[in-house]
């Protein structure tokens, strides 16, 4: 490959890797018609949208607690259809006292916190793993880099609350701790890569391996 060639390909892959995302709308909205699948959306007939397509009441009170203290509920177009093709979704998070965010990442989007109330260690890793973390409080917020390893902890007495926001209407979310150890990667690589013997791996497994 020629010098000029290869100028021209770092071009065109940094020009993508920065206009890669959701596409652009080519219409006001798209609320997605019932039968809607992921592969192929169809519009509902303009005439046939209410206010109630963009209006979302599920949020109100904190979801379900799991053992680590946290609760979250998301919301994307698989749920809220007025949302669709608009590249953005969010998140309601909730903390009791000492409840934890496990350390993970969004493979799609940037993530802005916002503090509804509480106090909230929060923070992300870099790839050159530098940490960035302090406590925020009610009315501040953080953003948290695309694709980067990022976590939160209620370090006050109360319950806290954070309301999400994604630049993606997918973001997605993959949490560490099960995505490492409860997952099928051969237990000799996580032996290895960890420096656990059969027993303790053994015991991390059954702790995250997904519940039927």
């Amino acid at each position: 490959m020629s010098l000029r060639m290869s100028i021209w390909l770092a071009i065109f892959i940094h020009i993508y890797s920065v206009l890669a995302s959701d596409s652009d709308p080519v219409q006001d909205f798209c609320i997605p018609r019932s039968e809607f699948s992921s592969l192929f959306v169809s519009c509902k007939n303009s005439s046939l949208v209410t206010v109630e397509d963009f209006v979302y009441s599920g949020i109100k009170s904190p979801g379900e607690f799991s053992k680590t203290g946290f609760s979250s509920i998301p919301v994307s177009v698989s749920v809220f259809p007025g949302l669709n093709t608009l590249s953005m979704s969010f998140v309601r998070a909730d903390f009791e006292p000492g409840g934890i965010n496990v350390p993970h990442y969004h493979p799609r989007a940037t993530e802005t916190a916002f503090v509804l109330q509480g106090k909230i260690y929060s923070g992300f890793v870099d790839s050159r793993n530098r940490v960035f973390a302090k406590v925020i409080e009610q009315g501040e917020v953080m953003v948290f880099p695309k694709g980067l390893i990022h976590f939160q902890m209620n370090i006050g007495d109360s319950q806290a609350t954070i309301l999400g926001s994604f630049n993606s209407q997918n973001p997605g979310s993959v949490k560490i701790p099960s995505a490492v150890f409860g997952s099928d990667i051969e237990e000799e690589v996580l032996i290895k890569a960890f420096g656990l013997n059969n027993k303790e791996l053994a015991k991390l497994k059954k702790k995250f391996l997904p519940t039927s």
